[in-house]
């Protein structure tokens, strides 16, 4: 550097003005082959570009449904959600991924019923459900089949042996023919008092009135007026053959009465009629009564 300042004074700035030149092509070299350089990475970072870059991820909305599948110029047709493909739902104006989710909730068994079934598709707006409205056209074969039949027949058919229809008013059954299933016909009868009913006229040998029904105990009166009663002959007791035990089995005759009668024959012979009774303090009239229909000598 020292030598530099002993030159001559022209020659110093022969020498200066090189350097000035010197540096300032290097600068320039510098500048040019940095931005060249940098020119040619962002090349190759724009090249190599990740798929989540913006650009990217749309284009893999696009064709995430299918890998056919691009964007399209929006057309508005008759279609049927149950069966649109995704093409069609696309061309529509659909976005990809509500198109997806038309296929999961089908691919579930989800079933497009009415036009407002369509409405509930996720992410769809009032605008955009208004446009498609008037296209859609849900097929007639994914309607509930129930619209098959008319009012009547959807009508599920009534259990008449567990729920019998029961009788209106003014309707009678017979009381001397008249099964359980029949008997729970009557207003107020059920499977309980149907049993009791058939029970007691078994133990009596037959009904000879309707008011007998009574007897049984917590019997609703108000099924009486529902009865009428055609006698055919009920099964009668000849109280000078059962032994005392046959005789107690009958409603109207207790264990004491039996007892009497059977002691009557022992000591007088048979009985000949229902007035010999009257020798015995356990009969009285109401009983003599209740008792003429079903007995015998």
């Amino acid at each position: 550097m020292n030598s530099l300042f002993r030159l001559h004074h022209s020659d110093r700035q022969v020498v200066l003005a090189l350097l000035a030149v010197a540096v300032i092509a290097f600068g320039l070299l510098f500048v040019t082959g940095g931005s060249e350089e940098s020119a040619r990475i962002e090349g190759d970072t724009l090249s190599v570009q990740p798929s989540n870059h913006p650009a990217t991820r749309s284009s893999a909305r696009s064709s995430y449904v299918g890998d056919d599948l691009a964007p399209t110029q929006h057309q508005l047709f008759q279609f049927d959600p149950n069966t649109a493909d995704s093409t069609q739902l696309l061309r529509l104006g659909l976005e990809a991924w509500q198109v997806r989710n038309i296929y999961k909730y089908r691919a579930a068994g989800g079933v497009y019923r009415k036009k407002e079934d369509f409405a509930k598709l996720y992410g769809l707006t009032v605008k955009k459900y208004r446009e498609l409205e008037p296209y859609i056209s849900i097929s007639a074969d994914y309607q509930p089949a129930a619209k098959l039949f008319t009012e009547e027949e959807r009508q599920p058919v009534r259990d008449t042996l567990r729920y019998p229809i029961k009788l209106k008013e003014g309707e009678t059954i017979d009381l001397s023919v008249a099964d359980t299933l029949m008997l729970k016909r009557v207003p107020g009868i059920g499977s309980y008092y149907a049993r009791k009913i058939k029970e007691y006229g078994e133990r009596l040998g037959g009904y000879v009135s309707v008011e007998q029904l009574n007897e049984i105990e917590g019997f609703p009166s108000s099924a009486i007026p529902f009865f009428t009663l055609h006698t055919d002959g009920v099964k009668k007791l000849n109280l000078n053959q059962l032994s005392l035990n046959e005789l107690r089995r009958h409603p109207y005759i207790n264990y004491y009465q039996a007892r009497a009668i059977t002691e009557y024959r022992r000591q007088h012979g048979k009985l000949k009629s229902l007035d010999d009774l009257k020798l015995l303090n356990d009969f009285d009239e109401d009983t003599r009564q209740r008792l003429q229909p079903y007995v015998t000598f």
